[in-house]
């Protein structure tokens, strides 16, 4: 059985999965270490998972927030930058990479966040698809290991080997992740799509005329110390 070979693209940078970005050159050139690819893609997995604080409540839509690169300004992120930026790093890395998407419901997000969007319905939530010895591997690098301890989630590790994606159930079995939708992957960030989906599906949570959360003043590491010893 023949492999076919992931098209040129997945190596290929664009304006949003900006791997041709000096500060991405450079943020690739000092965590992709190994011998494989394999042992590099898991470096630059782990350094983006806890290099960056997830944040869902900083979202900013405009192309310059959604960029790879902004995660590295930035020193936070939510799940779609955080993935674009594991791409990023990959393809510079000379690893094939490109970015995979779902919707999933969200059992365990905060009380500010349920209020404010009217549902844990997370549409969009991004991965990256990393090619690793012929096959594609998913890599979701959103939740930082502070967060899962501090929320008593159960962190997403990534081997190469096998497909990282969202626990189904928290440390305690509760429920946390259910994905309800698979939306394939793309080699670009497919970000006209995204802003035209979330403003259709969540409304208010954008302010009003911008591409910015409503939420963006508020502090999600805070609502989460208070929600986790409530």
């Amino acid at each position: 059985m023949t492999t076919v070979p992931p098209p040129p693209a997945t190596l290929a940078p664009t304006a949003l999965i900006d791997s041709d970005a000096p500060a991405v050159q450079a943020f690739a050139a000092e965590h992709a270490r190994g011998a494989t690819d394999r042992e590099r893609a898991v470096a630059l997995y782990l350094a983006v998972r806890d290099g960056f604080r997830y944040d869902p409540y900083r979202i900013d839509l405009s192309p310059r927030g959604m960029a790879a690169s902004s995660v590295l300004a930035n020193g936070y992120g939510w799940c779609v930058p955080k993935a674009a930026l594991l791409t990023a790093a990959c393809r510079a890395a000379g690893i094939p990479a490109r970015m995979g998407f779902a919707d999933v419901r969200n059992h365990l997000s905060t009380e500010r966040m349920r209020e404010t969007m009217k549902t844990d319905l997370f549409i969009w939530h991004g991965y990256a698809d990393l090619w690793l010895d012929g096959a594609w591997r998913k890599a979701t690098p959103a939740f930082n290991i502070e967060l899962c301890e501090r929320f008593g989630l159960l962190p997403l590790t990534f081997d190469g080997e096998h497909d990282s994606i969202y626990h189904p159930f928290d440390k305690s079995g509760q429920r946390h992740m259910e994905y309800v939708r698979q939306r394939g992957a793309f080699d670009d960030l497919p970000l006209a799509q995204i802003v035209a989906d979330f403003q259709a599906v969540y409304g208010g949570w954008l302010d009003t005329g911008t591409t910015t959360s409503a939420l963006h003043s508020a502090s999600f590491d805070a609502d989460v110390a208070r929600e986790a010893v409530q």
